[in-house]
């Protein structure tokens, strides 16, 4: 193998493509051998392109996202790629990638041979791969949905020479390889067969346009001087009113080519003025109907501004009318508040009263029970005192008495 072993050196929209298809995934997963993907080969390929008919919608792309070269959006893979990924899966031996290219059954297989090897090996290989089947004359339809039928011979010359293939590329050949590649193909004619008499007959055919188109005529040998010059005179008159006549035809055919130029020349300039003119009615009428259109937005904007100021205005009175409400219940609000206020203070003198009141009347009844207690405790030191006073007396009384005892004793004691 020659160049990347995992991809196969394929683009890789139609590698992701292949990879993610149900096809490659379920139905040839289970195809094991060679000689099943042959057969798979023989019974499913149509075409060679790599994608099916009508799957890739490339209008309206351009450049490199377009439909060159596989780049942008892809398509349903055509079973053809997918089978030559699933044979490069396989790791085919040179004995088997031979047996592909030599196939009798079908050209598809040869073709998915021939495709093998310029994907898989060096270009330096390539020339002596292709060389000995330049001239085979298999037929087969190349293009999805048919229209392009050509030989093994010319596929491989356009394999050869040609990068592209049905919008993808093949691996590139080095400059000095396809310089040689080239020279050898050219060195190389192309043997066409044609077939029995008709053949011959468009061999004839063409040899007869070149002599009539030829003016001078070669004298044959065999003529002999000895014949009559009328003859010879009669038959030189001959060709040359017959070399007239064609260098007569000849200029006709170029004066007529050359006024069907000019006719040409003069509708294209007639066609150009024709375009200018109605360039130029166009730009008048484009510029007519900006200005109309202009006036008609100018008047749109008069009218416009006139409903947004009359919006504006009423909007103002619903303002106002909307402030006159606002201010009223405000009012309103402002009297609630102040008749509420007053209530309030009316609410809090009377308590305010009350309270005064209710404190008096404590302070009276402190006063009074203080009164009270000093009186009592008067009244208990006045009692107090006299009980005292009492007691002395008595003590005094005792004493007296006790005295007077003893003085009685003591005069009894003297006497």
């Amino acid at each position: 193998l020659w160049g990347n072993e995992k991809t196969m050196n394929l683009n890789p929209m139609i590698l992701t493509n292949i990879l993610s298809s149900p096809y490659f995934k379920v139905q040839l997963y289970e195809l094991k051998t060679y000689h099943e993907v042959v057969d798979e080969i023989y019974f499913k390929v149509t075409h060679v392109e790599p994608w099916e008919k009508g799957s890739r919608k490339t209008a309206g792309q351009t450049g490199m996202c377009g439909g060159v070269r596989g780049v942008g959006t892809g398509g349903i893979v055509s079973t053809a790629f997918c089978l030559l990924y699933k044979l490069f899966t396989l790791k085919l031996t040179r004995k088997q990638v031979m047996g592909l290219i030599t196939h009798t059954d079908s050209p598809y297989i040869r073709a998915l041979g021939f495709m093998y090897i310029r994907y898989t090996q060096p270009p330096t290989d390539l020339w002596d791969w292709f060389e000995s089947f330049l001239d085979d004359e298999e037929d087969l339809d190349v293009k999805a949905g048919g229209g392009c039928v050509m030989t093994i011979g010319e596929m491989l010359r356009s394999f050869l020479t040609k990068l592209e293939w049905f919008s993808t590329l093949f691996p590139r050949i080095p400059v000095p390889v396809q310089k040689t590649i080239d020279q050898q193909i050219k060195s190389r004619p192309r043997k066409i067969k044609k077939d029995g008499k008709e053949g011959m007959e468009e061999i004839d055919r063409h040899a007869e346009r070149r002599r009539s188109r030829s003016p001078r005529r070669s004298i044959s040998p065999r003529r002999s001087p000895r014949r009559s010059r009328s003859r010879s005179h009669h038959r030189e008159g001959h060709g040359s009113s017959s070399f007239d006549r064609e260098l007569e035809r000849e200029r006709e055919r170029q004066r007529l080519e050359r006024e069907a130029k000019e006719r040409e020349k003069e509708r294209r300039r007639s066609r150009s003025t024709d375009r200018t003119l109605e360039r130029r009615r166009s730009r008048s009428r484009d510029r007519y109907r900006s200005r109309s259109r202009s006036r008609d937005r100018k008047g749109d904007r008069r009218d416009r501004d006139r409903e947004r100021e009359k919006e504006n205005e009423r909007s103002r009175k619903k303002e106002r009318d909307y402030d006159k409400e606002r201010g009223s219940e405000r009012e309103k609000d402002r009297s609630r508040e102040r008749s509420k206020e007053r209530k309030s203070k009316g609410d809090l003198e009377e308590r305010r009263h009350k309270d005064d009141k209710d404190d008096k009347k404590h302070r009276d009844d402190r006063r009074d029970s203080k009164k009270e207690r000093k009186h009592s405790r008067s009244r208990s030191r006045e009692r107090k005192h006299r009980s005292r006073s009492r007691s002395k007396n008595t003590g005094k009384r005792s004493r007296s008495r006790s005295k007077e005892k003893s003085s009685k004793h003591k005069n009894e004691s003297k006497e």
